[in-house]
């Protein structure tokens, strides 16, 4: 099921984000206890959820995160296992996510639960019978808790599949703030006014844009953002469904904007080669170290570039600041992604994990960790451990319905979501070759034709 999304207006997004800069947010300053395995917080107040006892019961639950992200959600995992006796294992996964589960299906042991973070991997795992409704004591955690868009997100054809436990903001600069000082810098609010701030940034003798080309899915977002401010809402519907071919004019001028940056290799750290070889991680924390030098001043991608943030010695609110990405057309951008639960297995566990997962308690325990933004709109603002973290999940729940989801999560993962093929690939290629707009037109529409079987 496709499902069509309205637009939030530019201004909710700008007041909130804008507030960011001026806002100091180390991880532990409002002095909040994070909670973990064996901590009490949660069960001292009165709970959100009622739980099944599943003692003695195992439960896997797969997902791609790793690092700071496995790490909070294992906390997520561990209250799960003091309320009900379950024991869950997490298994790790790899992209494209839909192959690795195809893998556990083939050989009868597919995790009871996957965190899956495409809308097209949701429906395919549907079109392949693997996923399992959602139960009703979880669809009623989802009917309180949560906007008619992130249900209709987790659904097919009308019928519940995904709760959605994570979502992104995907639609800010990060920069430094020191390297923006020395060099007279200021956040720019257009696209015409970013490019002249990376050409001052690099007169200073930094090289302005660190792009982590070696991981594609950061440049769809790249595209997105620069297509829904500049073709408008209307059409990147149509094309998030392939009703218009990526051959249609406006693909061309979101390309051509695009080009402005990616063709000007000294605007990028390591040029386009050193882009492709750099991975997302590495993208933000050389944007943060290396004090005023760092190998880039400013950074893309969503709230959760603050984790990587924080593997460096740089203070968000004061050495890291953000900004909205800039408007290409009369309106900033405003593209949301998210993580959603799935059950693989009809069992009790299974679904009583889909219920955790929707509950206002469950979202607080990674809330007050950090590093993350919930959909829950029951979830009060004040879990989150800092004003920035705070500012962006108020502007998500404010937006209610009026959200667009990523684009490429939208799409059949094999054109959408596959490292080395489809929309990564070719984007790929953009970076290396930005001149090449109607050959990449044409490759983008023949992966896509197939993939949706246009």
């Amino acid at each position: 099921m496709r499902t069509t999304l309205r637009m939030r207006r530019a201004a909710l997004v700008c007041t909130a984000v804008g507030a960011l800069a001026l806002t100091g947010c180390g991880g532990d300053s409002d002095g909040k206890d994070k909670p973990g395995k064996g901590s009490t917080k949660d069960s001292q107040s009165p709970s959100s959820v009622v739980l099944p006892k599943l003692d003695g019961e195992k439960i896997s639950v797969a997902a791609v995160w790793t690092g700071p992200e496995q790490a909070n959600f294992t906390k997520v995992l561990d209250e799960f296992e003091k309320r009900t006796g379950a024991t869950v294992t997490f298994v790790p996964a790899q992209d494209p996510i839909v192959n690795f589960l195809g893998t556990k299906v083939a050989g009868g042991q597919p995790p009871d639960v996957a965190m899956i973070p495409q809308v097209g991997a949701i429906q395919q795992a549907v079109a392949k019978k693997w996923a399992k409704p959602v139960g009703p004591e979880a669809k009623a955690q989802l009917s309180k808790n949560y906007a008619q868009v992130w249900q209709d997100l987790g659904a097919v054809d009308g019928t519940q599949y995904g709760v959605y436990f994570k979502a992104a903001n995907k639609s800010l600069i990060w920069y430094n703030a020191q390297a923006f000082e020395n060099a007279g810098a200021s956040e720019p609010k257009t696209w015409k006014d970013f490019l002249a701030t990376a050409e001052t940034v690099s007169a200073s003798g930094v090289t302005p844009v660190s792009v982590g080309g070696a991981d594609g899915w950061t440049l769809t977002d790249w595209f997105e953002n620069i297509y829904l401010s500049q073709a408008g809402p209307e059409k990147y519907d149509q094309l998030a469904q392939h009703e218009i071919k990526w051959t249609d004019p406006s693909v061309k001028d979101a390309l051509t904007t695009l080009a402005q940056l990616f063709g000007k290799p000294s605007l990028i750290a390591g040029g386009a080669d050193g882009a492709l070889q750099t991975e997302f991680p590495a993208s933000v924390t050389q944007t943060f170290t290396g004090g005023d030098q760092p190998k880039g001043a400013m950074v893309f991608e969503g709230d959760f570039v603050s984790i990587n943030i924080a593997q460096t010695k740089a203070k968000i609110g004061t050495d890291a600041k953000v900004f909205p990405f800039p408007a290409v057309g009369a309106e900033s951008p405003v593209v949301t992604g998210g993580d959603a639960a799935v059950a693989l297995k009809d069992s009790k566990g299974a679904q009583a994990l889909l219920t955790w997962l929707a509950s206002i308690d469950a979202a607080k325990i990674w809330a007050e960790a950090g590093g993350f933004i919930s959909p829950n709109k029951g979830l009060d603002a004040a879990a989150y451990p800092n004003d920035v973290q705070r500012t962006m999940a108020e502007a998500l729940i404010a937006a209610g319905d009026d959200v667009r989801f990523d684009m490429s999560d939208q799409a059949p993962q094999s054109f959408g979501g596959t490292p080395g093929k489809g929309e990564w690939k070719t984007l790929q290629d953009f970076l290396k070759n930005p001149k090449d707009i109607a050959g990449t037109q044409a490759t983008l529409e023949s992966d896509a034709a197939k993939a949706y079987k246009s």
